[in-house]
């Protein structure tokens, strides 16, 4: 199943982003035709920057390669539901389907908090999927903020 498929490569992005000591959150953009074309962990710490989101990096991989700040048709596959920046880059990027692991109810922005594609200003709505490889993703989170407890 190639849903299957590229949340794992999203997952190997998170566990590689928890070996860094970064929040364990991966993503991978995927072109129409079912190709990878560009995944991210979480770099935050690393880059000491707060914008190096797992979906903010891999977003900008694949438009780089593209040519193009806009991925029409293109789905992107994240281990965490995206924060209210990042949601607003995916629409800002034209991203067709969103396929997210773990909810956020802390600081999600699309089923919770903002709720960016829910309001009427939002330039894009991509089809949204949550759930995929939840317990997954959701454990490697738990497991990371324990280890810090």
């Amino acid at each position: 199943m190639p849903f299957r498929t590229h949340m794992d490569a999203a997952l190997a992005e998170a566990r590689a982003a928890a070996a860094r000591g970064e929040v364990p959150v991966g993503a991978v953009v995927v072109d129409p035709a079912g190709r990878a074309v560009a995944q991210a962990g979480n770099r935050t710490r690393e880059m000491s920057d707060p914008s190096a989101h797992a979906e903010m990096l891999a977003l900008r991989a694949a438009c780089a390669a593209a040519g193009s700040e806009r991925l029409p048709g293109h789905s992107l596959y994240v281990t965490l539901e995206p924060c209210a920046m990042c949601a607003q880059a995916i629409a800002f990027a034209r991203i067709a389907r969103l396929y997210y692991g773990a909810a956020d109810p802390k600081s999600g922005g699309v089923a919770h908090g903002a709720r960016v594609f829910a309001h009427p200003q939002a330039h894009h709505r991509p089809e949204i999927y949550p759930g995929l490889a939840e317990r997954e993703a959701a454990a490697l989170l738990r497991a990371f903020f324990a280890a810090r407890r």
